[in-house]
């Protein structure tokens, strides 16, 4: 239990290469170990577990175990369970959360990262059909972000109140000491554009994608062209992360995201997924996510992409057999 403590401690530490290599061995062996399903796999695909040295050579959990097996490491008890949004033909992924403090720190830790202090922020989210389920990840990480505003009164969900909340922009848009984040999957803030005329200024509109079957998908630069003309902004923010992740990647523009120092993106090759594309060509999206020590740190996703050479990546799409997933857009 020491070892782990320590392992979760240094995790929000990392400031090296060197630093993200040593902490993700051990957290590979320690979930190696511990994890049955992960250690299970791992046996199935890997010779010599005692070769791996390097994060790169980490074998990659296939996301789609989150739906049919319990992916879980630590034998504690279980604080949260976090479920994708599903669609009618596929299974929902579950996330067992068996630390919920660390998941918190996590999503703090990652936007300030990014954009600073929570606490500036006055946070306005429009994410209907995530706000009626009670195992959203996302809804959960916007509501501890509220109550970390130092602007509560002036925070919240709107998606049943688009005059309410055309009010509460015109106050803030003119308000440049004032940080505001608009927050809404794809279809909503489509939606809510076609609603407001005046330009959004000082105002960060950010995007989590998802359509949810409420509009027809569009790539992500018609997506974001659109809304930069209604909302009359210069550029769309967006926001990358999934049930299956405790961290998540933030776009400024043109998608190109940039992870936290526990965070790293690497891209397989699509016909061949044991093996790792060179930086700039397109594969299949691997993640690292340290914080998800007590669930799995290596995920195999099914997304499309390419990893840039400053460690930002982009999402170009998703494997054709794969299901839409809420949290992310159809992108050329």
């Amino acid at each position: 239990m020491d070892k782990l403590f320590k392992i979760k401690k240094n995790i929000f530490k990392i400031t090296s290469e060197e630093e993200f290599n040593t902490l993700a061995i051990e957290i590979f062996k320690h979930q190696y170990k511990n994890n049955t399903i992960y250690g299970s796999y791992v046996n199935f695909i890997c010779k010599d577990v005692s070769k791996i040295q390097h994060y790169k050579n980490i074998p990659f959990l296939p996301i789609e175990f989150f739906r049919s097996h319990k992916i879980i490491t630590e034998n504690a008890e279980i604080q949260n369970v976090f479920g994708s949004s599903g669609t009618t033909n596929q299974a929902k992924s579950y996330h067992y959360v068996t630390d919920i403090s660390l998941y918190k720190k996590a999503a703090i830790a990652a936007f300030e990262t990014a954009y600073g202090s929570i606490s500036d922020y006055t946070i306005l989210a429009l994410l209907p059909s995530y706000i009626e389920r009670n195992d959203s990840s996302l809804v959960y990480m916007v509501n501890y972000f509220i109550s970390k505003s130092k602007y509560q009164a002036d925070c919240g969900f709107y998606q049943d109140s688009h005059p309410v909340l055309i009010e509460k922009l015109k106050q803030l848009k003119d308000n440049p000491s004032r940080k505001t984040l608009l927050l809404g999957v794809s279809f909503a803030l489509l939606d809510f554009s076609e609603k407001i005329n005046f330009p959004l200024r000082n105002i960060i509109v950010m995007e989590t994608g998802g359509m949810k079957g409420k509009r027809k998908e569009i790539v992500r630069e018609e997506l974001h062209s659109i809304l930069c003309k209604k909302f009359g902004v210069s550029s769309i923010h967006s926001e990358y992360g999934m049930t299956e992740l405790l961290s998540q990647a933030y776009s400024h523009k043109n998608g190109i995201y940039k992870c936290p120092p526990w965070m790293k993106i690497l891209t397989r090759e699509i016909n061949d997924p044991l093996t790792l594309t060179e930086t700039g060509r397109s594969g299949g999206i691997n993640i690292i996510d340290l914080a998800n020590v007590n669930s799995c740190s290596f995920i195999a996703t099914q997304d499309v992409g390419k990893c840039l050479t400053d460690g930002a990546f982009e999402i170009t799409g998703r494997f054709d057999y794969s299901d839409t997933r809420g949290c992310n857009l159809m992108v050329e």
